[in-house]
Parts: structure tokens; C-alpha cells; sequence
């Protein structure tokens, strides 16, 4: 097969239409979709929107004090919690604005069966993660035995890993291999090339280094990754598919949108890239749960108990002479509370930082400017039985179909080892952070569209594979991010994410990282990493508190 020039966005988008054009036959006069329940859930919209909307706030009815506040109880303020925790230190409150904390790794149930509401893995850390392995070794899932660490494995996924539809079948792994000719495997071995030479002129970790960058990591970070596959020739649509949904599967959007430096990290920073015919490495081991990360964030939230207060909007965070002082309103109450505490540590994202930091510095205000978010919806589908399943590898906790509009599924019940398949739940995902119109047109679309409407469309997608879909689906829960996570987009300044000068930080005692702060707030959240994933936000807040402790 000839290698062909690749997909523009406008025929890209072709492509996912008429995929979803195709996938929409298989529906017609096999079942009725208005016999499938559901709704969406897991985020209070509303409450997000309190701020934005210019709502005017009564004053203060109750004032409590603590030593150190956090705001925000996604992974980064659960991280600087049980950091102050471990330290001893039991004096502190942590604020959250929906009815459970865990940010974009919470879990749920549909019809009884546990399920993600957002992040669904975490890959085995590597020792670029200190405080993340501790975490795990705490939980019980890492121990030494005979002098290596090793994983319980009821943890890490079970096989099969993944599987990709294509060409009408289903294949081993995600890369497209059924069929490709020898053009297509020609440009994977110097995709492949590329990726280790630049391995081999800069260090890849995650979390990322707060140095500054290499020469050719600060070059790449300036372009988008579609820029740099056109520089080098990689024009071959299947390895374009691929790389763009590792993209959007990563950083909630594609290869047009997303910097070079952030491609390239995607496989620089864990085991490079492979192909069937190559050296290959260990596949990447994965620790997975029926709920997802929300795993870990509920252990995380059990042990503050009274310290954990939820369905709180922050409203204001003030730098004072002599401590902080932060207002929230609380949902319950539908009253205003003030906190007084001697630190705070900030574990919103950073557009909400920048709205409720009274006075807020110059480089968060620039900061939230500059930071592009993703929308994402999330939709967990209940099968009432095993669906029949087409030529190919068995099914698989990750499924993707190529060149979908969506990322795929995996299957909450993947884990359970049982037998005999039965119900279970496919939790669905998809980005929109390069919709047509850009992010802002991804949001009114994840808020406009009706429940139905999704329903009808995500199981017309996934028809495609699974004919017997609808008939068997029972319920479908769908969850919407409006600011799912911070997109890396390319910058220009000497720099990975957001963080300010390096003036403006305080480094850690024996530490390369470090930590932002603003008086006495110090700042945690993935979107000063400029992309969301567990081992970022983790490490900043657990950091957040090793500084106050200096």
C-alpha cells in the first residue's frame, strides 16, 4: 500500500461523520432507544457556574479556624492532605465544591456495578514518582520481596490489555497492524527512531521536571505535533490516527492542537515506541479498578472524615498580615463561611485561582490566560448480557474503534475474573477540545445537547463493532467536564506547563522540584504541569506541604 498524505482537520472530520453516518445503520428497526434510562451525573454544573455568573454573596454568618486550608479536593488537595497527615499534623480543613472529592478521578455505580467517572488507570510509577510509589506502598499495592518491589497483581490489568477495531475486525493492541503494507510500517520504525534519538538528548520523566528544558525539548515545545510530523515526512494515516488518539486520549485533543514536546512525551517518558517486528519492550504495566482512580481518591478521603467539607464554592482567598482568610459558600446552608487559617494551600484549577485569589499575583492571572482546557464527556453504558463480538482477540479492558469520534470503552468488569461474562458496565469516553470552534464550541455542545441525543449517538458510534448494543443496553449515565484538563498547547517561553519564573519559586530542600507560592499560599493543581495526569497533580500537592514545613 502506498504511503498517502495526511488528514487534514476538515477531512478528518469527514471521516468521523461518516463513520457515525455508518455506524447509525445497524440501529434502524432493532430496538428502541427510548427504552434505555439514564441521565447525567456526577458533576453539579450549577454550582461551577455560581462564580462565573456574578452571583452577589451575603456576608460571612460563621467563622472557623484551622492551621492550614485547602481548597480544592481533587488529586492535588487529598495529596497535600495526607501529606500534612503523615507529618502529624492534624489542625486542617480541605474545602471541596462537589458532593465527593476526587476531581476527574471519581467513581460511581450503574444498576449496582461500579464504575469511573473519569480517570480509569494509573500506570506502574516510576522513580521520577517518589511520593506516588510511597502512596502505593502505604496502600498495600507495592512491597519488596527478596530485594525488588513488586505489584499485586489482582491490581494491575489483567490481560487482554487492549484491542483496536479495524478493517472490519478486531486486532491486538492499538496500533494499526491487520493488514498495513510495508509503507506504513516503514514510517512506525522511524517514528519509532525519532522518539529514541530524542530520549537520548534530553530526560523525559513524569512528573516533569521543573529545570528548564533541554535545547530540544524547549524547540519543540514551541511547535504543535502536526508541525513536527510534517517536518519529518510522517505522513502515513494510519500512524496519524494513532498518534492523534493518543493525543486526545492524553491531552483532550489532537496532533494539530497539542506542542511536539507533548507528542513526543506521551512515549519519551514511559517505553518509547514499538511496533510488531521491532525490538519491543515489557508492555507498560497498569494499575486499573472497576471505579477507576476513584480507588485511590476514596482511601485518599477516608481518613479526614471530620476535615473533609463538601459542596463548598470557594469565593475568596485573601493573603493577610498575619494568615489567610478564605470565604465559601456552603450549598447546604446556602450560607457564607469565612475561614481564617495561617496557610492555604490553592488546589483549584487555575481559572478559578485566578477569579478567587484576592489581588491575585501577575503570573497566575497570566497563567490562567494562557491555559486551554478540554471538555470531556464521560458515559457509562449497562449491558444486561455479554455482547457478540466480531473476528479477533477477545474482549479487552481498553476497546478503541479507528476513527471514531470517541476513544472507546473499558469494561468495569474486566478486573473480576469471573467465569461466566454476564452484565456489566463500558465506560465511554470522549474529548472535545478540537471540535470544530475549538474548546468553547466543545463546552456549549457538552451543555446543549440533550441526554437523548448522546444516547443516540454513542450507541450509533459503537454499533459499528457491537450491532447488538442497544438491544442489550439498560442504562446509560453520562458525566460532562466543562474544564476537564489543561491542554498543552505550544508555548514560547523556556518552560513545561505553567509555572512562573524561576524567581518566583521556592525550591525544596535537596529537591529539583518546586514549589509556587504567593505569600502564604502555596499553589497545587495539574494545570501548572500544562497537562492532567494523577502522578503531576499528586506530586505538586504532597510538594505544597514539604514547603510550608521549611
Amino acid at each position: 500500500m502506498d504511503a498517502k498524505p495526511a488528514p487534514s482537520q476538515e477531512s478528518s472530520g469527514i471521516l468521523r461523520r461518516h463513520f457515525l453516518a455508518a455506524s447509525a445503520l445497524p440501529l434502524l428497526g432493532c430496538t428502541k432507544p427510548d427504552d434505555i434510562s439514564g441521565g447525567f451525573t456526577g458533576i453539579n454544573h450549577e454550582r461551577g457556574h455560581l462564580l462565573r455568573d456574578g452571583k452577589s454573596w451575603p456576608a460571612p454568618s460563621v467563622t472557623f479556624k484551622t492551621d492550614v486550608l485547602i481548597a480544592g479536593g481533587g488529586v492535588a488537595g487529598l495529596a497535600a492532605a495526607r501529606a500534612l497527615r503523615l507529618q502529624g499534623r492534624d489542625d486542617f480543613a480541605l474545602l471541596e465544591l462537589e458532593d465527593s472529592p476526587g476531581g476527574n478521578s471519581r467513581g460511581g455505580a450503574v444498576n449496582g456495578i461500579a464504575c469511573p467517572l473519569g480517570a480509569h488507570y494509573l500506570p506502574v510509577p516510576s522513580d521520577d514518582a517518589p511520593a506516588v510509589q510511597d502512596l502505593l506502598e502505604e496502600l498495600g499495592l507495592r512491597r519488596r520481596i527478596a530485594g525488588r518491589w513488586q505489584y499485586d497483581e489482582r491490581h494491575l490489568c489483567h490481560s487482554p490489555q487492549e484491542r483496536l477495531f479495524f478493517n472490519g475486525e478486531w486486532q491486538d493492541g492499538l496500533l494499526p497492524m491487520q493488514g498495513v503494507g510495508r509503507e506504513t510500517l516503514q514510517q512506525y520504525q522511524k517514528f519509532a527512531a525519532l522518539v529514541e534519538q530524542v530520549r537520548q538528548q534530553a530526560r523525559w520523566t513524569i512528573p516533569v521536571s521543573n529545570r528548564p528544558l533541554a535545547p530540544v525539548q524547549h524547540a519543540l515545545s514551541a511547535i504543535t505535533f502536526e508541525a513536527y510530523l510534517r517536518q519529518n515526512g510522517l505522513s502515513d494515516p494510519q500512524l496519524r490516527w494513532y498518534l492523534d488518539y493518543c493525543c486526545r486520549d492524553d491531552y483532550g485533543a489532537g496532533v494539530a492542537t497539542v506542542s511536539a514536546w507533548a507528542g513526543l512525551h506521551y512515549f519519551a517518558s514511559r517505553h518509547g515506541f514499538h511496533a510488531l517486528g521491532m525490538e519491543t519492550a515489557e508492555r507498560e504495566g497498569v494499575l486499573t479498578w472497576p471505579e477507576g482512580n476513584a480507588w485511590l481518591t476514596q482511601r485518599l478521603a477516608a481518613p479526614l472524615k471530620e476535615r473533609l467539607h463538601t459542596g463548598r464554592v470557594v469565593l475568596r482567598i485573601a493573603n493577610l498580615k498575619h494568615g489567610v482568610e478564605v470565604d465559601a459558600f456552603n450549598t447546604a446552608t446556602q450560607t457564607v463561611e469565612r475561614w481564617q487559617a495561617s496557610r492555604a494551600i490553592v488546589a483549584l484549577p487555575l481559572f478559578v485561582a485566578a477569579r478567587v485569589v484576592q489581588d491575585a499575583p501577575d503570573f497566575l492571572r497570566q497563567a490562567a490566560l494562557r491555559t486551554v482546557y478540554a471538555p470531556w464527556l464521560v458515559a457509562n453504558i449497562h449491558i444486561k448480557s455479554p455482547l457478540h463480538d466480531r473476528p479477533g482477540p477477545a474482549p479487552s479492558w481498553d476497546n478503541v474503534l479507528y476513527g471514531a469520534p470517541g476513544l472507546g470503552y473499558v469494561d468495569a468488569m474486566h478486573q473480576s475474573l469471573r467465569p461466566v461474562p454476564g452484565a456489566t458496565v463500558l465506560s465511554y469516553y470522549r474529548s472535545l477540545g478540537d471540535v470544530r470552534g475549538g474548546p468553547g464550541t466543545g463546552r456549549r455542545q457538552l451543555l446543549e445537547k440533550p441526554w437523548q441525543a448522546w444516547r443516540d449517538e454513542i450507541l450509533a458510534e459503537l454499533a459499528v463493532a457491537h450491532p447488538d448494543l442497544a438491544a442489550k443496553t439498560s442504562r446509560i449515565d453520562i458525566t460532562r467536564y466543562g474544564h476537564a484538563m489543561a491542554i498543552p498547547v505550544p508555548r514560547n517561553r523556556d518552560e513545561i506547563g505553567l509555572q512562573p519564573p524561576f524567581h518566583m519559586r521556592k525550591k525544596l530542600q535537596k529537591r529539583e522540584q518546586q514549589v509556587i507560592t504567593h505569600d502564604r499560599l502555596s499553589f497545587a493543581h495539574s494545570d501548572w504541569a500544562g497537562y492532567s495526569v494523577f502522578e503531576e497533580a499528586f506530586t505538586l500537592g504532597h510538594d505544597a506541604v514539604a514547603m510550608g514545613k521549611q
